[in-house]
């Protein structure tokens, strides 16, 4: 979004989990049962404001002997050395980069928790430490604490500061990168603790209370409302629908609890939109029942494994719905399939329209990727698509999810090759705004196609076209042109005359660019006047 592009992701360190007033809410197997005794917070209810501002003491008095402020410890990477020494714009001195802005905003999940940077040894033999601050909280008695993964990623220590000023050494018990989301544990017993209570689903406009500790000032309470639900592509993760509260959080809250007027935890403070670096009420929670899900997979297994199908998908926007000749953007588009992967298997295609996965409506991409990722490894999964006009059932075994890092290096990469030349432009179409022309040896080598790659070359494209708009260029490879496989500019022009006659704005090309393949829906040209 261009309105974001100078603003600024950071990872705020709170966690938000809904309080169960005595029923226990905590799971520490997938069937749900119980892994402690109860929430230890008894006594009635916050009440809930009847007109003006209500007060929140008796909340924090209940609720924040469980929080807790971390401090970790950990060996400077030589980006952080490069910011101690000025080499990055912008943030609090001693801060790693920020990520970048939104969508794409996955940064490197360790820069976002209050850390500074201290010298290491005067002749350098050693790299300089990080200190780092962030929150958490206990969900059982026996000393396990959440906080996000960012908080602790990468530690050599952890330590734990108690309300009761207490200081405990903690050990990690398992992190997931997908959704930000750790668990650390201390020894000892009778801890204070709050339960999730993954039933407590807020409405905008309510009130809640992040508890955590903002630039290592423990024990803050901040206040505010709900102000959405249900956002994605937020800070690190594409797996989570984010609650977006207006209660001020800043660096430092980062794994501490946001409560409802009725103490129960709604959400885990993780992250804030901000221009400058603090905060401008703009925060977001992983929701509780992802929370707790998460959390007792890390606390039984020490890891959670996600689902996965091996295809590359895509949002439905109208231009492309258009082009499929639907009403609707629900559903998410396969743009590619992973080779010898789930979905290749079972017999997905690309092209498929995926409407429903096991039954369930699928809204976007995004909520394609969450429903499979939440699935475990070796599930049945079955899938509605929709394939040239008729819809149909793929069944499928997901497989298990790669790590982060090995997901992004598999993004779509590549820059096409050098600009198309005057060669052969005398053959060369003209479609949509883009010179076309069958690919040769000679084009292969100079844009470094493969030889398993078949299609229509993009010679070039007119700077005043929606090709242009789209980011179309010179060396992408037309594989499909409608729902015909393209071999030849002709091809391309036959789908453009047939999505003519049927009335569409749009035609759908399916391009292949450095190796990944991806659907691009061009406005068609107006008919010419008879």
């Amino acid at each position: 979004m261009k309105s974001f592009r100078n603003s600024r992701w950071f990872a705020a360190t709170a966690v938000g989990v809904a309080i169960a007033g005595g029923s226990a809410a905590w799971s520490a197997d997938r069937s749900g049962a119980p892994v402690d005794a109860p929430s230890n917070f008894d006594g009635p209810p916050a009440a809930a404001p009847a007109g003006g501002p209500p007060s929140f003491a008796t909340v924090f008095q209940k609720v924040s002997p469980a929080v807790v402020s971390i401090e970790v410890t950990l060996r400077a990477s030589p980006s952080d050395v490069s910011m101690m020494e000025g080499g990055q714009d912008g943030g609090v001195p001693g801060d790693q980069a920020a990520p970048p802005p939104f969508p794409q905003g996955q940064g490197n999940g360790r820069g976002w928790s209050f850390r500074q940077v201290h010298p290491g040894a005067p002749d350098g033999r050693d790299l300089p430490k990080v200190h780092g601050a962030g929150s958490g909280f206990f969900v059982s008695a026996s000393g396990y604490i959440v906080t996000n993964n960012h908080v602790v990623e990468n530690a050599d220590t952890i330590s734990v500061h108690m309300s009761d000023n207490r200081v405990l050494k903690a050990r990690l018990i398992g992190r997931d990168p997908a959704t930000d989301l750790a668990v650390i544990k201390v020894d000892g017993g009778a801890f204070p603790y709050v339960s999730f209570e993954d039933s407590a689903r807020p409405r905008v406009g309510d009130w809640v209370v992040a508890i955590g500790n903002p630039f290592g000032l423990g024990g803050s309470a901040t206040a505010g409302i709900v102000s959405a639900l249900a956002r994605e592509n937020v800070a690190q993760s594409t797996l989570i629908d984010y609650m977006q509260i207006d209660a001020p959080i800043n660096r430092g809250n980062s794994g501490g609890p946001t409560f409802d007027v009725q103490g129960r935890v709604v959400g885990v403070n993780t992250a804030i939109f901000s221009p400058s670096g603090g905060s401008v009420g703009i925060g977001f929670d992983i929701p509780a029942d992802v929370a707790k899900s998460i959390s007792s997979q890390l606390i039984s297994y020490g890891k959670v494994d996600h689902g996965y199908i091996g295809a590359t998908i895509q949002q439905v926007t109208p231009d492309v719905a258009d082009s499929l000749g639907q009403s609707s953007t629900n559903g998410a588009l396969v743009a590619g399939l992973k080779s010898g992967g789930p979905s290749e298997r079972a017999g997905l295609q690309v092209g498929d329209l995926v409407q429903a996965v096991n039954g369930h409506l699928v809204t976007s991409a995004s909520d394609l990727t969450r429903q499979v990722a939440f699935a475990h490894p070796g599930d049945l999964l079955h899938l509605t698509v929709l394939r040239a006009g008729r819809q149909q059932t793929i069944d499928l075994r997901a497989g298990l999810r790669p790590s982060e890092p090995t997901l992004a290096d598999g993004s779509p990469g590549g820059d096409g090759g050098a600009q198309g030349g005057a060669a052969a432009a005398q053959s060369s179409p003209t479609v949509l705004g883009m010179r076309l022309a069958p690919l040769t040896p000679a084009d292969r080598q100079r844009f470094n196609i493969a030889e398993q790659a078949h299609g229509v070359l993009v010679r070039g494209v007119g700077s005043d076209s929606d090709a242009d708009d789209k980011g179309m260029k010179p060396g992408d490879l037309i594989v499909k042109a409608g729902d015909r496989a393209a071999n030849a500019p002709a091809d391309v022009d036959a789908a453009v005359a047939q999505a003519k006659q049927e009335n569409r704005k749009d035609v759908l090309l399916l391009i292949s660019r450095g190796g990944q393949t991806l659907f691009v829906p061009l406005k068609l040209e107006p008919k010419a006047a008879g």
